[in-house]
């Protein structure tokens, strides 16, 4: 398997075994006699700690760029100077990529919006285009060519895994393929006794000897057990180390993206346990105990690590995604709040901005070289595309405006990952 998992395995004997850790300056601040913080980074200049806990660095925002020629060459730049956020959502005939009623192998009956009671698709006829940016023709044929040889790794939440379904349905053409093998064995990805499902999946095309995979990690951080004598397991949530698998498999990667966010709020933390931890000791009661700076926390260290891991595998191309939009009105998912709208860019089609809406996340990848997938602003113009009402459980009075019908929204998250791998 030339350029597999294996392969590499046998070539240089790290493919399964732990990943050799830098040794790095770590900053403790101290605060009311507590330690607050600790991060893994190159220099403490690179950083800064917001009295709001936002980690960002001293800068000041460039404005528009006056000297840039207006000529055709100029408009045209190269990918790699593309703000691929900064554009327009324009009509596409050629959208969907793939259909949501075909596409049963991959995609999860509730995502599926065609599959519903849902009647109006026009949010699927829909691409977007960067400002300037000349994207390259995103097909599945494209992608797995562009990928052969190489692995594909998705690690986040459950809006990561629609991300991973999206890249899947795209590389089939939504079409049942037996030919694709299911390797989730060699990443540890089986389902054990009792659950519900895997800890995550990953499937192998033989024609080009691409994988593509998903883990679920909704914070991204290393989880300790804790009590395990106990009926009920809590957690120890490491802010400043990441998830075990990413130690154990980032080897087998060729592109990795990241996402996490939605799962730093109270209810998550207490229904799944987690206690923080930074340092390799609790958090206590202090500013970390603030889950907007535990987070900012872990994204920061995980840049971090990331950019020791990609120097010493520079070929090796890590993207954090930024937040995925929710659009609730009048309330939240459990007090009545709703996303009924059905017209597509009712709020506008166009991002101009020069910044990211997630600036932790912006802020964590700032002298790294992970890159940035920037979907916020994007995916905020679009919120008739969640999958509000549309459902095959009975009707419960709560609207999913945090995830997305597929095809759909998720789909862009892909042609702009394409176009920078």
């Amino acid at each position: 398997m030339k350029g597999g998992c294996l392969h590499r395995l046998l070539v240089n004997k790290l493919c399964f075994g732990l990943v050799v850790f830098l040794v790095v300056p770590i900053l403790v601040l101290l605060l009311e006699g507590a330690p607050i913080l600790t991060i893994l980074s190159s220099t403490p200049e690179q950083l800064r700690i917001l009295s709001q806990g936002f980690l960002q660095q001293e800068q000041e925002h460039p404005g528009p760029d006056i000297t840039r020629s207006h000529t055709k060459r100029s408009r045209t730049k190269l990918n790699k100077d593309c703000n691929f956020a900064k554009g327009k959502w324009v009509a596409d005939e050629k959208r969907p990529l793939y259909s949501g009623n075909e596409c049963k192998q991959w995609l999860s009956k509730m995502w599926a919006c065609r599959m519903m009671k849902r009647a109006d698709f026009s949010y699927e006829s829909f691409r977007w285009q960067p400002h300037g940016c000349e994207m390259p023709e995103f097909t599945g044929p494209n992608f797995l060519e562009r990928m052969k040889h190489k692995t594909l790794a998705f690690v986040g939440d459950s809006l990561g895994r629609q991300q991973f379904q999206s890249i899947m349905c795209i590389a089939t053409g939504g079409s049942y393929s037996p030919e694709v093998e299911d390797v989730g064995w060699k990443y540890g990805l089986v389902k054990a006794p009792g659950a519900l499902r895997p800890d995550g999946w990953a499937y192998r095309f033989p024609a080009t000897n691409t994988t593509i995979l998903f883990y679920w990690s909704a914070s991204l951080a290393e989880l300790e057990p804790l009590n395990t004598g106990s009926s009920a397991t809590s957690f120890a949530l490491h802010l400043d180390r990441p998830v075990t698998f990413l130690k154990k498999y980032l080897n087998c990667f060729d592109v990795l993206v990241l996402n996490t966010g939605h799962h730093w709020n109270r209810g998550k933390f207490n229904g799944n346990h987690w206690e923080l931890y930074a340092d390799g000791k609790p958090v206590g009661e202090g500013r970390l105990a603030d889950l907007n700076r535990a987070k900012n926390l872990t994204l920061h260290s995980i840049a971090r690590w990331m950019d020791s891991e990609i120097a010493q595998r520079p070929q090796m191309k890590v993207f954090l995604r930024t937040m995925s939009p929710r659009h609730f009105v009048n309330g939240d998912w459990n007090t009545g709040g709703t996303c009924g709208n059905t017209t597509p860019m009712s709020h506008g089609s166009e991002v101009l901005q020069d910044h990211s809406s997630d600036l932790p996340a912006e802020s964590a990848v700032n002298g790294t070289r992970v890159k940035l997938l920037d979907i916020t602003a994007i995916s905020q113009l679009r919120d008739e595309g969640h999958i509000s009402n549309s459902t095959f459980k009975k009707s419960t009075g709560i609207h999913d405006c945090l995830h997305w019908c597929l095809p759909g929204i998720p789909d862009m998250w892909n042609e702009l990952l394409f176009a920078q791998i």
